[in-house]
């Protein structure tokens, strides 16, 4: 395998989702200068799922009119059309239109769902595209998928968002000539080392690297190289090559008549049943991962503190790629093994949900032993959920092309339905607390 090729596909891969994950780190800089505040992230929950517009018809040319779409024309459109919202965003972000007499953050808004379309359609085009290459690349492009999230963390992180200081202030008050002092703690933001314009430049240049990536993917010679079945398919196997392939491109070789299909998906290696577990446990991982559990983050953690709740997010964000690294070198394609880690990652799950919801005080809320168990869950559920992800595109990979489009889809739904069933908990929770603090 090529080194090159590699870097190549993480660095396609890290473009799947770094705009939208980068918007999400930039919130504490951007809600205090724009007139949604904090109703910007629930505003930013519906936009990203209205955004599934764009893997539905993807997938629904895929089922009805197959062929029809050109793939590689598609992936360089949506690229384009991220790396030009994010570009715009560093100049228009803190943009005002009056809508019906209030001012709105419409420029932001509406890339936001132009970024939000470009990442979901990418679950539904840029996994097919790694149908071209070797198996093993399709690793390591979840690796890059993982660092769309890390990369734009520590960017922020260097940035110095979110970090606020507690400052004591007197206050005088004269309430029918008497004179009272009130003392309050006041949150008091420090200023970021770079601007928010600086930070959307980055996402910019990130999508810009995506793009090259994929250029050099489909036109360099030593990636052509690696797929020649892709760009030659009538072409005869050199000496020795046959003897390299891995187990799973031999079998791909056999004549499908010698082998009775279970079942018309793909290759025909998993019955109908065993489909239909493979993309529930897809869809419920997915739900988890990324809607469920980050959304109720904050309520898990921050009763231990605020190094509790950054340690976690940040250890979060390196379990995802971790992860991935682990499935390069143990891949495995039990469906049993999958289940299990699957029943476990959601245990340590429930664990997580139901600090969230005993918030403001969880058990162990004042014990060191409460701030390992919550960073360090955190870190099990990431690290499992993660590797079952990843072994799953594995496993569709091996069906064919048809296969990575519905597992595109599916992720999608899952997220689509962990956001629907989340968002109203969500809010209930924030009143709940709210209403609590001013009793």
């Amino acid at each position: 395998m090529s080194f090159f090729t590699h870097i190549l596909a993480c660095l396609f891969g890290m473009g799947s989702w770094v705009s939208i994950n980068g918007l999400w780190v930039e919130l504490p800089l951007i809600v205090p200068q724009i007139p949604e505040g904090w109703y910007l992230p629930s505003y930013l929950s519906v936009l990203i799922q209205m955004a599934n517009v764009g893997p539905l018809f993807i997938t629904l040319m895929h089922r009805f009119r197959p062929g029809a779409l050109n793939e590689t024309v598609v992936i360089y459109v949506i690229i384009s059309l991220g790396m030009v919202a994010s570009f715009l965003l560093a100049f228009f972000w803190k943009e005002t239109l009056v809508v019906a007499g209030v001012p709105r953050s419409v420029a932001l808004l509406l890339l936001t769902f132009f970024l939000s379309t470009v990442d979901c359609t990418s679950s539904v085009t840029f996994l097919p595209f790694m149908m071209r290459l070797k198996p093993q690349y399709l690793t390591t492009y979840f690796v890059g998928e993982g660092v769309s999230g890390l990369l734009p963390a520590l960017v922020a992180l260097i940035q110095g968002v979110g970090v606020v200081h507690c400052n004591n202030c007197t206050r005088m008050i004269n309430d029918t000539g008497s004179v009272s002092v009130s003392y309050e703690l006041q949150a008091h933001y420090q200023p970021a080392n770079f601007s928010a314009r600086v930070f959307f430049f980055f996402l910019s240049a990130m999508m810009l690297v995506c793009l090259g990536a994929f250029i050099l993917l489909n036109c360099h010679p030593a990636v052509a190289r690696e797929c020649p079945n892709a760009h030659y398919p009538n072409r005869v196997l050199e000496k020795g090559e046959a003897a390299q392939m891995n187990p799973t491109e031999q079998k791909s070789m056999i004549k499908q008549s010698d082998i009775k299909p279970k079942s018309c998906f793909g290759t025909g290696t998993y019955s109908r049943i065993q489909v239909l577990y493979i993309f529930f446990i897809l869809a419920w991982v997915n739900g988890l991962t990324n809607v469920v559990l980050p959304s109720v983050q904050s309520y898990s953690c921050l009763p231990y503190g605020n190094s509790a709740y950054h340690l976690s997010a940040t250890m979060a964000a390196v379990s995802n790629p971790l992860a991935c690294f682990i499935a390069m070198f143990f891949p495995t394609r039990s469906l049993l093994l999958l289940g299990a880690l699957t029943v476990f990652g959601s245990g340590v799950g429930a664990y997580i949900m139901g600090m969230a919801v005993l918030s403001p005080c969880p058990l162990l809320v004042n014990e060191t032993s409460g701030t390992f168990l919550i960073v360090g869950s955190w870190i099990i559920f990431i690290l499992t959920l993660s590797y079952v992800k990843v072994i799953i595109g594995v496993i569709l990979r091996d069906e064919g092309h048809s296969a990575l489009v519905w597992c595109g889809a599916v992720v999608q739904l899952g997220s689509l339905m962990g956001a629907v069933t989340m968002f109203p908990l969500a809010t209930y929770k924030t009143w709940w607390i709210c209403c609590s603090a001013a009793s």
